[in-house]
């Protein structure tokens, strides 16, 4: 039976959240490149070992999931909703996602994720035009 796009989802949360390398190794496609909300493009390697180069995720999932498929391909557009740190430093708690999934035999693997600051909510940049609010 085929994997869904949704269980794959929740297991790459989960392997997220856990920091379990072992398993992002296996969910991601060799070729995945990451990147993040400030631009940065990591390779799986890379991606992979941020985990255990100051990443920490006390919460991490994702929600509002739309998936749209394309035969041997699916795009899944999200929201990640998290909180932990990266170097000791708090990261930002949402951002919009784009995974780019594609079918390997039975099971769906991770070959790209691209992810944008949610303007405005904790540790993102202000929204443009908006001033912030005084404490």
């Amino acid at each position: 039976m085929s994997q869904t796009i949704d269980a794959f989802v929740t297991e790459w949360a989960s392997a997220e959240r856990a920091g379990d390398v072992a398993k992002l190794d296996e969910l991601l496609s060799d070729d995945f490149v990451g990147i993040g909300p400030l631009g940065f493009s990591l390779p799986k390697p890379a991606w992979v070992a941020r985990h255990n180069q100051g990443l920490h995720y006390d919460a991490f999932d994702v929600e509002e999931l739309h998936v749209r498929t394309y035969g041997e391909v699916a795009v899944v557009t999200a929201r990640e909703s998290q909180r932990g740190t990266a170097f000791g430093k708090p990261i930002p708690e949402a951002v919009q996602a784009t995974h780019v999934l594609v079918r390997d035999g039975e099971r769906w693997r991770l070959s790209a994720l691209h992810m944008s600051f949610v303007a405005g909510t904790p540790g993102a940049p202000p929204v443009p035009g908006v001033p912030p609010k005084s404490a």
